[in-house]
């Protein structure tokens, strides 16, 4: 049953505020870190105020939440794009993922902060606890773009690798000492054969 236009309406009102504010917060944080970002700057840079940025995510650390899990579903449907350019190969997949992710990732500096520890409020386990947005969802997600390309590969195994895939890439992110394409081809060089054998033995 289709939603009551008013309802409607609403939704995506709310939806374009909380777009305003996480892309005011994200031009704040190009010019200072998050630790100096305050939420009273976040609502003055988006033209609301402070107390709708309160109402609409009740607190710092769910807007940092919400945020992060904005700029993951962002990144992740690159990472749903690339591994569809490669159906026809299970390795070149995994390599252009892993590739998206990475880059990708860089370039969202709240994101960055947390995965180095320098971002406070106690949001590194948003990112790298199992529980938290970043992990648990890219896990999951990765897991459905993997299954959706290759449904009769078992879900176990699309599983396995999308979990491992995305801890390395996190791990990768928070201390790189590569180019993300030369990680991404080593990610791809380590999974990719284990990938290739459940793809074909599916396929047989």
């Amino acid at each position: 049953m289709p939603k009551p236009r008013a309802r409607r309406f609403a939704d995506a009102a709310r939806e374009l505020l909380r777009d305003t504010l996480f892309d005011a917060a994200s031009e704040l944080l190009e010019q200072r870190s998050w630790s100096e970002t305050r939420m009273a700057d976040i609502a003055k840079a988006a033209g609301v105020s402070r107390q709708t940025l309160y109402k609409e995510f009740g607190s710092r650390q769910g807007f940092a939440q919400a945020y992060i899990l904005r700029e993951a579903d962002r990144f992740l449907t690159g990472v749903h794009k690339a591994v569809a350019e490669h159906e026809d190969d299970p390795r070149a997949a995994l390599a252009a993922a892993a590739e998206v992710f990475l880059t990708t990732a860089a370039e969202e500096p709240l994101i960055m902060a947390i995965v180095r520890g320098d971002a406070g409020d106690g949001l590194l386990s948003y990112v790298t606890n199992q529980a938290g947005p970043v992990l648990g969802y890219a896990t999951q997600r990765l897991g459905e773009i993997l299954g959706e390309i290759w449904p009769d590969v078992p879900e176990y195994s699309v599983g396995l690798i999308a979990e491992n895939m995305v801890r390395l890439a996190i791990s990768h992110a928070a201390s790189s000492t590569a180019p993300a394409k030369e990680v991404a081809d080593g990610m791809a060089e380590l999974f990719g054969p284990y990938l290739e054998q459940v793809v074909g033995t599916a396929s047989a």
